[in-house]
């Protein structure tokens, strides 16, 4: 799949209701709104051709209006509540862009302002990835995970005790002994950039549909914010990163 003459948009979701970090999006960090930060790394990229932010927000809108961003328009209530589907959002904005610009993306690239260490290699390696294989639905961007999830507990009621108790997910109290992590297969977890063909959001109404390919990124890079600590975590390790 040549990227000769493709269309490619690249979409910013940044809703205005976040709860664990209010107004996230556009929080300063080092010195910048979060969704500023990643509208200047999707505008340097070398494939990217069409840069939309998607938000219900009239001040966010403007903030990344003057960040270079195109708002063509703000995105329903109903798409920006806590529990609303991404992909509702991305095929909300594809839809008026086709209708009121006659703009048919070849692939769109959903990126969000959460996680502040994404660079334009981690785009442009997606997209890249997808250009080269005519196979792929999409490409993502990943990261191993800090825990496996094979290790992860749940609590569950006991009928026979009437008591609470914590077990493995899939096994019996005995496998909550544990573990030494090098016996288990690597695992890893989306870090927040997805290539995709227009095509794939149509078929399978998903943004990745089935054949996935991939770009990992350590660890630290993929710091995702989602509560006050992880703000702080970023804060503290910020010149680390960059380094």
């Amino acid at each position: 799949m040549e990227n000769k003459k493709k269309n490619i948009l690249g979409i910013i979701g940044a809703r205005s209701g976040s709860k664990g970090v209010p107004n996230k999006n556009i929080r300063l960090f080092n010195g910048k709104p979060l969704m500023g930060l990643i509208i200047e790394k999707a505008k340097k990229s070398k494939y990217i051709n069409k840069i939309v932010l998607s938000t219900d927000s009239s001040e966010y809108a403007d903030i990344g209006k003057s960040f270079g961003a195109e708002i063509p328009c703000l995105r329903p209530d109903h798409l920006a509540q806590d529990n609303s589907p991404e992909i509702e959002f991305v095929k909300h904005m594809l839809k008026y862009l086709d209708d009121k610009e006659n703009y048919k993306p070849d692939i769109v690239v959903r990126m969000m302002s959460t996680i502040p260490f994404q660079t334009t290699e981690d785009i442009d390696n997606v997209i890249k990835i997808l250009l080269s294989d005519d196979d792929a639905d999409s490409a993502v961007v990943i990261s191993e995970g800090r825990q496996h999830p094979q290790k992860a507990l749940k609590i569950i009621q006991d009928e026979n005790r009437n008591k609470k108790l914590v077990t493995y997910y899939s096994s019996s109290g005995r496998e909550v002994t544990p573990i030494a992590r090098q016996n288990y297969q690597k695992a890893y977890f989306r870090s927040n950039i997805i290539a995709c063909k227009t095509s794939t959001i149509i078929q399978t109404n998903s943004l990745t549909g089935d054949f996935v390919k991939f770009h990992i990124i350590p660890q630290e890079r993929a710091i995702d914010i989602d509560n006050e600590i992880d703000f702080k975590i970023c804060e503290n390790i910020i010149n680390l990163i960059d380094s």
